[in-house]
């Protein structure tokens, strides 16, 4: 049995399909039922509520063999890394308690970055949690993903311009949530591996800000242009949105990390996954 958390989301979403593809039993925690697609519901078992709940882990775990493990965000929690600890702690004690054998945690590239880097320190935290547990772990090592682009759709369609707090010249490491699913479900699926690493999943292309504006005015047949949010402008649309205070600090942080090479070395070491740039949107303006 395979327990897969957020399964409604662009990450568990796409790995609860490619586990049903290949016929392996699934268990889902999932805050709401109804959110599930009838298609899915009627072929997993569904435990509702939160998997930072230690009742409803217990009544998740029990037989299951291997677990997937990703912490949804919330951007109005006291600290990131009080949110992330919360899951971790809940999850890990979980796994203790009922022997499971594996999990596939999603987590930042980067571990061993000197700096604070906000949100993805706290992933790290989380991490640190369950290796700690001594059970079989792949913290599968993330950068930028390539659908967090969905949101400028409509500027990129109707003005021709996108906006990132990225250097425009300098590589923006990316990946797709579906080459992520991929990977998680071949660990999920065959669980011969033990011990525990860090498994970084980067996509082929090493392309600038400033390059992705060309593959999308080449895919748009019209000019798009990239421009940098300021760190005022960036500040102020978070705040807008309602983020807490400390909730902006860790996205600044984390910014920061990226934008000074956090995820170099990831980057150098990790074997490309299939879904390059172009080919993701393509798909995304065609959606």
């Amino acid at each position: 049995m395979i327990v897969v958390t957020t399964p409604t989301g662009q990450i568990g979403s796409k790995l609860v399909a490619r586990l049903l593809a290949e016929g392996e039993p699934v268990r889902v925690i999932v805050r709401d039922a109804a959110k599930l697609g009838p298609d899915v519901r009627e072929r997993v078992e569904v435990v509702e509520g939160s998997h930072g709940d230690a009742d409803v882990l217990d009544r998740a775990l029990p037989g299951a063999d291997a677990l997937f493990w990703l912490v949804p965000p919330d951007m109005r929690a006291s600290s990131a890394e009080a949110h992330y600890l919360a899951f971790a702690r809940a999850g890990a004690d979980a796994v203790r308690r009922h022997g499971v054998g594996h999990v596939v945690g999603v987590t930042s590239a980067g571990h061993g970055w000197p700096k604070p880097a906000g949100l993805l320190s706290a992933a790290f935290a989380m991490d640190a949690e369950f290796e700690r547990t001594g059970v079989a772990y792949r913290a599968l090592s993330m950068p930028f993903y390539m659908e967090n682009l969905e949101r400028d759709l409509g500027a990129i369609r109707e003005r021709g311009e996108f906006s990132l707090p990225y250097a425009p010249d300098r590589p923006l490491a990316m990946i797709a949530t579906r080459d992520i699913a991929s990977t998680a479900a071949g660990l999920l699926t065959d669980r011969s591996w033990t011990g525990q690493a860090h498994v970084p999943v980067f996509g082929p292309d090493r392309l600038t800000p400033n390059q992705l504006a060309d593959v999308m005015s080449e895919v748009m047949g019209r000019s798009v242009a990239y421009h940098q949010t300021s760190h005022e402008d960036f500040v102020t649309g978070l705040t807008a949105a309602g983020f807490s205070t400390q909730a902006i600090q860790d996205m600044v942080e984390m910014h920061d990390a990226q934008n000074d090479g956090l995820y170099e070395a990831d980057w150098a070491a990790a074997t490309p996954t299939e879904t390059d740039f172009r080919t993701w949107f393509k798909e995304a303006v065609a959606a």
